[in-house]
């Protein structure tokens, strides 16, 4: 997932996400067909799920960035981790 220089916009799998408030269950939707989203980064406590205790969804491309950043790595293009 690549993100704007603001945050304000996602580019997943060959979708464009915007962020948007006001919405019930969701915090980014799909500019083409209005699809929503919960867009969430990483925890290092590993609660990274948004309902309930099960394990998160990884990326493939993105299982040892995410690894590297419970071990204490910075995200890719975050200062602070």
């Amino acid at each position: 997932m690549d993100f704007s220089k603001t945050w304000s916009t996602a580019y997943f799998h060959g979708r464009t996400l915007r962020r948007a408030g006001g919405m019930f269950d969701a915090n980014f939707y799909d500019v083409q067909t209005n699809e929503e989203f919960w867009v969430s980064g990483p925890k290092r406590d590993r609660t990274d799920t948004r309902y309930g205790p099960s394990k998160p969804e990884i990326e493939p491309e993105a299982v040892e960035t995410y690894h590297a950043f419970l071990e204490g790595a910075p995200l890719p293009g975050r200062v602070n981790g």
